[in-house]
């Protein structure tokens, strides 16, 4: 059988990042309030709650046109991880009410961000030449 990475990784950046977008249109909708009382909790500027679009917005639409992927990837990693370890430490150790664990889509996108940094975007991508493709 012939084995076809480069659709492989396709299909895995419309998956990951379309599930992403949908959180960052959310927070376009209903704003980033929520992630600036985090903030001011942590005593950090309020227009770094901003960046949550970054993360949530720019990074998932560059890694579903397969532009600059890798830089993407890390992206969306560090903006979930940053879920974590604002608001989500409490659910660390913690199963949901299914018997699932609490942090396991957080834990997706983290380790598919760092799947997509080490994969590259593939042959199907708008820039597949760039070292940060």
């Amino acid at each position: 059988m012939k084995r076809n990475k480069n659709t492989a990784i396709f299909l895995f950046r419309i998956a990951i990042p379309f599930t992403m977008l949908i959180y960052g249109i959310d927070k376009i909708k209903n704003g980033a309030g929520f992630i600036g009382s985090l903030l001011e909790t942590y005593g950090l500027p309020l227009f770094l709650a901003n960046g949550v679009f970054v993360g949530e917005i720019i990074a998932p639409l560059m890694l579903l046109i397969g532009f600059r992927t890798r830089l993407a990837g890390l992206i969306l990693s560090f903006n979930c991880l940053l879920a974590v370890l604002m608001a989500q430490t409490q659910n660390m150790l913690t199963l949901n009410p299914f018997g699932g664990w609490s942090l396991d889509l957080l834990f997706i996108y983290i380790v598919a961000g760092i799947a997509f940094f080490y994969s590259g975007a593939g042959k199907h991508a708008i820039s597949t030449n760039n070292s940060w493709d």
